[in-house]
């Protein structure tokens, strides 16, 4: 029993003295490695003193010092990007306008048709028609409210008779809308130009629009003669077609006889009576045009037709014919002494070229015996006992200067059957 508890005391002695040699060691080798870096070491590992401490202490000053110069030069190069990156946006944005364009122009006519209705294939020979009809814009009210409101009570199935009208030719207007009165037609405004001719349809009981204030369109249409007056029609028609109103453009010297919407065909842009006065020249003929110096090649064929009056004239709310009055307005505005009778039937039959882009309108003449102008009644049709039998729609004094008087003959020759009313003036102006 002794001799087993003398061997566990000995066996704890030997387990002390094994631990105190180990930490001994650990200490020794602590010591070897303190004094080898000392030696690598000498200013110390972390030493806020070494060469290389204090050449980062120096750099850090010296940016301090720096900063705020810098800082300044940093923020005019921002300003300068900034600008630039503005200006590349705005590139870039006109760009992509451009871009997106020329996409949309691509195929137009095919997007047209695609647009218009279900493509279908060709028929049998002779059963084929293009689309002449247009379709309408959607209306737009907000463009003119006031305007959008009188047209909601005169129009009759969204059309109506629109005449200009200033002081100077009061008494031509007041012939033109007796004669309206009296045929018995409804839908019809007269766009006043002064204040004056204002009140004068106001105590006529005639229905009136003056338009808002506009300097550019007020001193022609107080002062400006008929051709003046004429060419503002075609700007302030552009207000009645985005309303979504089809309008039949009547100058004033014209006599009514008929209601002209019941004569009316309504499947082209624009239908306009003639400066026609016959067949050939009304609806267009085949013009020979003879150079003998050409020899075998002497004979050239061109096709020629009088023009379009622009004082009369049907015109639906379609794009192709906004874009006319856009053109032409735009021509008569930037060509001074320009003549908008010209313009209008330039725009509405030039076709395009490689230069010019001509106006995709569809057209249609009228019949130049019931939409009568004045050199085909003084002409031919008052010297024809079979003519003379005929009753025109309107009568339109065009091609004569004395147009009151001869207003009043032609009322008095088709309304009060006088016979003898138109002989007494001359075929022409003189």
């Amino acid at each position: 029993m002794m001799s087993v508890r003398r061997e566990g005391a000995l066996m704890r002695k030997a387990s002390q003295s094994e631990v105190k040699s180990r930490i001994l060691m650990a200490v020794a080798i602590g010591i070897s490695i303190g004094c080898l870096f000392a030696f690598l070491y000498p200013h110390g590992f972390l030493s806020f003193s070494s060469p290389a401490f204090r050449s980062r202490r120096f750099q850090v000053l010296s940016s301090e010092c720096e900063s705020s110069e810098r800082f300044g030069a940093l923020k005019s190069e921002y300003a300068a990007a900034y600008e630039k990156s503005k200006e590349l946006k705005q590139q870039v944005k006109e760009l992509t306008e451009k871009v997106r364009l020329a996409e949309q122009g691509k195929d137009h006519a095919q997007k047209q048709v695609e647009a218009l209705g279900k493509q279908s294939k060709a028929g049998p020979f002779g059963t084929v028609k293009g689309l002449r009809t247009n379709p309408t814009v959607v209306p737009d009210e907000p463009v003119n409210r006031r305007l959008a409101e009188i047209l909601e009570n005169v129009a009759v199935q969204r059309e109506l008779i629109v005449a200009l009208s200033n002081w100077n030719v009061k008494w031509s207007l007041e012939v033109w809308f007796t004669n309206i009165k009296r045929v018995g037609i409804t839908n019809y405004l007269v766009v006043a130009l002064d204040d004056k001719i204002a009140q004068f349809c106001e105590l006529n009981d005639v229905p009136v629009y003056k338009r808002d204030p506009d300097k550019r369109i007020d001193s022609i249409g107080r002062t400006g003669g008929n051709h003046a007056v004429s060419g503002l029609k075609f700007r302030i028609l552009r207000e009645f077609l985005q309303l979504g109103y089809s309008v039949l453009l009547s100058d004033v010297d014209i006599v009514y006889l008929q209601n002209p919407f019941d004569y009316l065909y309504r499947d082209s842009d624009v239908e306009s009576m003639t400066d026609g006065h016959d067949n050939m020249t009304a609806y267009g003929f085949d013009d020979v045009f003879d150079e003998p110096a050409m020899g075998w090649a002497r004979y050239a064929h061109t096709i020629r037709i009088w023009v379009y009056n622009s004082g009369f004239f049907y015109i639906r709310p379609t794009i192709p014919s906004i874009e006319l009055l856009d053109r032409v307005a735009s021509r008569l505005a930037n060509e001074p002494g320009s003549w908008d009778q010209a313009v209008f039937n330039e725009e509405l039959f030039f076709p395009s070229y490689p230069e010019y882009e001509g106006l995709h309108a569809s057209r249609r003449t009228m019949d130049f015996y019931l939409f009568m102008n004045s050199k085909v009644l003084f002409k031919t049709v008052r010297k024809d006992a079979r003519l003379r039998k005929l009753k025109p729609v309107i009568v339109h004094l065009n091609y004569h200067p004395n147009k009151l008087e001869r207003m009043k003959a032609v009322v008095e020759f088709y309304v009060n059957g006088n016979q003898d009313a138109l002989k007494a003036f001359p075929d022409g102006s003189e």
